[in-house]
């Protein structure tokens, strides 16, 4: 099992490496550059068994190169589980204590026996969609929600104990 963090600290190093050839990319042509940075993510989710993402909310966020695997990140472990392994009510809240003030954590996709968690960041104006099969942040990835992200991996997607 990989932790959160880890898997993005991974994602940073191989982007990073791959910089100059990503800027050059993008100036003939950002599709490209899109579909190159995303073969990079899923080349590194590969490695760990998971499907990485880099989503890109508006078109011009794929000119900022320099954000790339800090922010607007989606991780999909288990695209068919429905249902939490955990009390949903623990998933809120481990968000209120690792993440802190600031935040909404509410039910969220509750519909055909699936279920999910909506977390609102006031501080960064971002989300998180944590689903009992990935989590996808909407935001710029700090410490305290890269740490909740390494939590979610523990305890909700490659859960070995009981909480």
């Amino acid at each position: 099992m990989i932790l959160f963090s880890e898997l993005i600290d991974e994602l940073r190093d191989n982007i990073n490496n791959n910089k100059s050839v990503l800027v050059r990319i993008l100036k003939d042509n950002p599709n490209t550059a899109y579909q190159r940075v995303n073969e990079l993510a899923r080349f590194i989710g590969n490695r760990h068994n998971v499907d990485l993402r880099l989503h890109f909310p508006t078109s011009e966020k794929i000119f900022d190169v320099d954000s790339y695997g800090t922010e607007n990140i989606g991780v999909v472990i288990d695209k068919n589980r429905k249902t939490f392994p955990i009390p949903r009510d623990a998933v809120k809240k481990e968000a209120y204590n690792l993440i802190g003030q600031g935040i909404e954590a509410h039910d969220a996709y509750m519909y055909e026996g699936k279920e999910g968690v909506k977390i609102k960041l006031q501080f960064n104006s971002g989300k998180l969609e944590v689903l009992p099969g990935s989590i996808h942040f909407w935001c710029k990835i700090e410490a305290p929600l890269a740490e909740y992200g390494d939590w979610l991996m523990k305890n909700v997607y490659f859960r070995t104990t009981t909480l």
